[in-house]
This record gives structure tokens, sequence and C-alpha cells, in this order.
């Protein structure tokens, strides 16, 4: 499909997070800053306000690599699907430009489809830094063995609870148990990501 730019050249872009799934910014692009962000496999827009095309993070070392580009179904509209290398897109330093609700202030809610990815984020800081008073921390310095002891425990709760039926039952149960396999994938080196795209691939086959 022809993309329709705006009478200045232009077509709106929408950052989302390839990993997560957030919006991470809105921003603009003419033909030559989509056909530079093809060329390099990074995010390049179109300044406005500086009249130039720009390469997002060239200065700041936010780079966005862009995993696909989507157009909408009237072509006046693009998404960069990114992976952020340094997960914060926005020139404030927050994670991305919306960071902030029209009448509530600030967002402080992690959104359902994002959860898995940000609690990963937040256990590989654990992982990484090892700060006191931190359950995932000391979990860690007990080893493999006592996370997979945990896991273990959590999945068979989690069975009783499906058994018995009991919706608040089931949703404590599953959470726990959800924490201590992502903590589990992170001690292996494995991503929630990479889990997605098995299924993903999956789900292009067929599925089961």
């Amino acid at each position: 499909m022809d993309i329709k730019f705006d009478d200045k050249g232009l077509v709106p872009v929408v950052a989302q997070d390839w990993r997560t799934g957030e919006i991470r910014m809105l921003a603009y692009a003419n033909k030559e800053a989509i056909e530079k962000t093809v060329e390099t496999g990074y995010a390049h827009y179109f300044s406005r306000s500086r009249n130039k095309i720009w390469k997002k993070g060239e200065t700041s070392g936010e780079l966005q690599k862009v995993k696909e580009i989507r157009i909408d179904c009237d072509g006046d509209a693009l998404v960069y699907m990114v992976e952020q290398e340094k997960n914060k897109a926005c020139h404030t330093g927050e994670r991305n430009c919306f960071f902030r609700k029209l009448k509530e202030g600030k967002v402080e809610n992690v959104l359902p489809f994002e959860t898995l990815q940000r609690l990963e984020e937040i256990i590989r800081e654990r992982i990484e830094k090892l700060p006191e008073n931190s359950y995932t921390a000391k979990l860690v310095k007990e080893g493999k063995d006592r996370i997979l002891q945990k896991f273990g425990e959590e999945a068979i709760e989690s069975l009783i609870a499906l058994k018995n039926g009991n919706k608040e039952e089931i949703k404590e149960e599953v959470a726990d148990m959800l924490y201590f396999l992502v903590l589990a994938l992170s001690v292996n080196k494995t991503s929630v990501t990479e889990i997605m795209e098995e299924l993903s691939d999956r789900i292009k086959s067929g599925g089961k």
C-alpha cells in the first residue's frame, strides 16, 4: 500500500515497543526518513521544529531498533515496532512520552499487556544489583534450586486453586506462580519475549 503523506510530505509515526507493547512516542516522518529507517534498521524521523531528518538516539544513545513497520488501513499513519535499546524513549528521561494522564497526573499503573515484561525488568535489576531487603535478591543468593523449589510449590498451589474454582484464590496463586516462573527464566537467561516468540511461531503455523 502506498503511504499517503500530508500536504507537507509527512506522515505520523507511532513507535510501539516490540517487547512490552507500550506506546513509546509519536513523531513524524517524510519519505526520506522512512527510507533511512528501512535501510539502516533504526528509527529515523522528521523534525518539524528543526526542519530536518533525525535518527532517534543519535546523541542520547536511546536508539530504536525497528523490528517491523506497519501501515494503517487508510495508508496515512505508520507504526514502528521498536526495540528501545536503553529503555527510555522520552527526552524527559521517562520510559515513554505518554507518562501523564489527562486529568490525574503521572501514570503509575502498568497495563496488563506489558506486565510480565515489566516484572522481568524489575527481577533482572534485582539479580544484577542484589539490593538489601529484596526478596528476589534473597532467593537469588540461595541459588537456583531454591527458586525452582518455590516455583514448584506455587505451581501446585495454583493447581489446587484451579481445582477449587475460587476466582480470588486462583488470581493470587497464579500471580505468585508467574513471579517465580519469570524469576526462574531470568536466572536461566531466558526472556519472557523469547517464550512469547515461541508461542507466536506456533500460532503462525496453526497452533495446537
